[in-house]
This record gives structure tokens, C-alpha cells and sequence, in this order.
């Protein structure tokens, strides 16, 4: 066994990944404050070839040394738009025909795995600020919570962490829905 060669991952470059298919899943950044983190979810966006993202309130805006730091130019590769207001953007969304999620501890929320994206539906997940989590005015709105199940002492994750399981598990069933290409 051994590392692979980036020559040898065929990664698509940024005009083949912009002319791919996505999977119909788009990252709404409910004023995420840490440019960090805000890279850190251009990356899986990319990585889980997503929609795109919309930044909303005061989530940092690229280009920024910081985002650029964590997202290594996936904030060149992925769509993105701001908005002021994240309850706008997801009845925008909502009016566009997404169902609605949210990532948060909340009554009622469901494992990713418990939440299947099939086609051909469109989802939105909602992620919050690191201190406030989703607002609530959103929450109030949302078509689901899921929530990743914690087992030791600490109340939450990282939203980029937290938010890369869900994306993970969430493409992960999409795509066995998909299918056969043959």
C-alpha cells in the first residue's frame, strides 16, 4: 500500500468541475463568524461536488486570505451568493422548491442517515453560527433537524466538522439511490 500522487487522483480542474453535474444539496451559512470555517466549508462543498453555498448575514465573503487559507481555492470552484438575511434566502429557496433542513439539536431531528436525499429533490442544510447555532426564527420554518449523535462530554461540534458528517452521510445515500450508469 501507498499514498496516491495527486496526478494520480484525477481531480477535475475548476471549469470541469463548474460544468459537472451536482448532487442537488446546497450549504446555507447561517452567520457562520470564523473565515476558518467558512473555507473549511467551500472545501467539502467541493469535495461532495455540492450546489453551492449562500452566505448569509455575517459570514465572511471571499476573496479573503483567511477562507482562501482553509478552502485551498474551492472558493474559486464552488457557486456561491450572500444574503442578508437567512430566513430570506431559505424562502427563497423554499419558493424555489427545496425542501428545507437544518443541522441542529433540536425535538424531533434525525440521524443524516435517517434522512435521505432522493431524486429528484432539492435540499437545503441550513448550518449556524459557532456560538447560536441556527437562529430560531429559521428553525421555526424548516422542513427537518438532523442532528449528529454525540456520545462524551462536550454539547456540539465544530460546524464545519459537524457539517462535513452530515454532507457525508447525507451524498453518501443520495448516490445509492442513483442509478446504474450501465
Amino acid at each position: 500500500m501507498r499514498k496516491l500522487k495527486i496526478e494520480e487522483m484525477q481531480r477535475l480542474d475548476v471549469e470541469q468541475f463548474r460544468s459537472e453535474e451536482k448532487v442537488p444539496l446546497t450549504l446555507v451559512l447561517d452567520n457562520v463568524r470564523s473565515l476558518n470555517n467558512v473555507g473549511s466549508l467551500f472545501r467539502t462543498a467541493d469535495a461532495f461536488r455540492l450546489e453551492g453555498l449562500i452566505l448569509c448575514g455575517i459570514t465572511g465573503l471571499p476573496p479573503h486570505p483567511m477562507i482562501h487559507k482553509t478552502a485551498l481555492g474551492a472558493e474559486l470552484s464552488v457557486a456561491w451568493e450572500h444574503a442578508e438575511s437567512t430566513l430570506e434566502a431559505v424562502e427563497q429557496l423554499r419558493s424555489k422548491g427545496y425542501k428545507i433542513w437544518a443541522l441542529e439539536q433540536a425535538t424531533d431531528s434525525l440521524c443524516p442517515e435517517e434522512s435521505p436525499l432522493t431524486p429528484p429533490e432539492r435540499v437545503a442544510l441550513v448550518v449556524g453560527n459557532e456560538v447560536h447555532g441556527v437562529a430560531d426564527d429559521v428553525i421555526a420554518c424548516v422542513d427537518r433537524c438532523i442532528e449528529i449523535p454525540q456520545y462524551g462530554t462536550k454539547h456540539s461540534l465544530n460546524v464545519s466538522v459537524s457539517a462535513g458528517i452530515a454532507i457525508y452521510s447525507i451524498v453518501a445515500e443520495y448516490l445509492r439511490t442513483m442509478p446504474n450508469p450501465e
